[in-house]
């Protein structure tokens, strides 16, 4: 029987649509550069969409940031999703807007070549995959790092000219907005302030006044009603306050370094003495300035007892909400607090402090030690929980757990022979005090 042999044709293989992306980006938040960044969004939607041959896969846009920087949230994005295989060819506007810096640039544009993926700069009209392309991308990117550079030399050029007339180049401290080149009180603002170095001359500490500034429900100069510490301090340090201005009191290393810097005789500052209106009075701001140093001079001198007690950093956790403790001095010993209820205040954490001995006697008796282990320590122990009720629950590295609960000591049975002599010649002192005074 002859086998019959049938020729079927072949279908053509159908060609996988290129996935193009597209980048923008724009290195300032105002409204023009805002409506710029829309425009390319939409611009680079519209165009991709309207080729059969390109499938969209995205436009990754990042909002005022610079160029120099390589932290941009959607550009990392981007890139992760090319070592993911979804793009094929990125669009963008410059080389300028895809990177500033040149190192950056061509590290990036040498990883996407060896996956495969071409990027196009439409200024330029060049292709990275194509022959010539990284020798143009490299020349054309060192102009745009130039360019960076003397905007940025500029820019610095303007403020410290501002600087040498005595003129705020910003504002961003509570109690004054800038209205031109004049600083203006805000007077709810500059109620917060006074009121904070009246509590604070009074002998309240900057804690328990972040504290009550929160309970009070003022307003930071950034509409937070929750104070922080460092608010405060800063607020009791700014000269501002007395109708002074010290200018550049920051600055920044270079044009890359987008970091501020706290001028510390780097560059010369510049003291404009009454260039606005005070809210508190110079006498005010000194008095303050030497109760901070009386304060800093009395925990400076608290001694030491367990120098040891910086191998628990980074160990020891708040049970009740979770944030980590940290140490601290209190009435010359060693205590961990949880950061929140430090930071906040009790109506965010109802935690207590611990004595740092506490944290050395668990320890001791959980592993029956006459004295404490930092190798064992560190070796055994993944993190302590601090629970309610004085309770220490050790977690351990094999996944067990131990239990230990503290309880404070007695004033009376702290005190020592000489501690309790002292205390008696106090009050005696105090008693002939009072009949001399009759």
């Amino acid at each position: 029987m002859d086998t019959k042999i049938v020729k079927i044709q072949a279908l053509p293989e159908l060609k996988r649509k290129t996935r193009v992306a597209a980048y923008a980006r724009v290195s300032s938040g105002k409204d023009a550069m805002l409506h710029s960044l829309s425009y390319q969004v939409s611009y680079y939607s519209n165009m991709i969409q309207a080729r059969d041959d390109w499938e969209f896969a995205g436009v990754y846009a990042d909002e005022a940031i610079s160029g120099t920087k390589v932290n941009r949230e959607n550009f990392n994005r981007m890139i992760d999703d090319c070592k993911a295989h979804k793009i094929d060819l990125i669009l963008t506007k410059s080389i300028s807007r895809f990177a500033r810096n040149t190192i950056v640039l061509l590290e990036t544009v040498r990883e996407l070549k060896q996956l495969g993926i071409d990027v196009f700069f439409e200024e330029q009209n060049i292709h990275a995959l194509s022959s010539d392309g990284e020798l143009m991308i490299s020349i054309l990117a060192g102009f745009a790092q130039e360019e960076a550079k003397s905007v940025s030399e500029n820019m610095k050029w303007r403020i410290k000219k501002n600087f040498e007339e005595g003129k705020a180049w910003s504002v961003t401290f509570l109690g004054y907005r800038l209205k031109g080149r004049k600083l203006v009180i805000e007077p709810t603002e500059a109620e917060t302030i006074r009121m904070i170095f009246s509590l604070f001359l009074d002998g309240l500490g900057i804690q328990k006044i972040a504290q009550r500034m929160t309970d009070l429900g003022r307003k930071t100069r950034f509409e937070n009603t929750v104070w922080a510490k460092s608010s405060i301090n800063t607020i009791l340090n700014n000269v501002m306050y007395t109708g002074d201005l010290l200018l550049q009191k920051t600055y920044r290393k270079n044009y890359l370094d987008k970091r501020s810097y706290k001028n510390d005789g780097i560059l010369p500052q510049y003291l404009v003495e009454n260039s606005h209106e005070a809210i508190v009075s110079k006498e005010t701001f000194i008095l303050a300035q030497e109760e901070l140093r009386r304060r800093a001079e009395i925990f400076k001198n608290l001694p030491s007892r367990q120098s040891d007690g910086n191998q628990f950093k980074g160990k020891v956790r708040c049970a009740t909400c979770g944030w980590s403790y940290i140490r601290k001095k209190t009435h010359g010993k060693s205590v961990w607090g949880c950061t929140q209820y430090l930071s906040k205040g009790k109506s965010y954490c109802p935690s207590k402090n611990v004595p740092e001995e506490a944290i050395f006697v668990g320890f001791n008796e959980i592993f029956k030690t006459d004295g404490f282990d930092k190798v064992l320590f560190k070796a055994k122990v993944n993190q302590i929980m601090v629970h309610q009720d004085n309770l220490l629950v050790f977690e351990l590295t094999d996944g067990s757990k131990c239990e230990y609960r503290w309880s404070y000591k007695s004033r009376s049975l702290s005190w020592t022979d000489d501690m309790k002599e002292k205390a008696r010649k106090r009050s005696t002192k105090k008693k002939e005090e009072k009949l001399w005074q009759k």
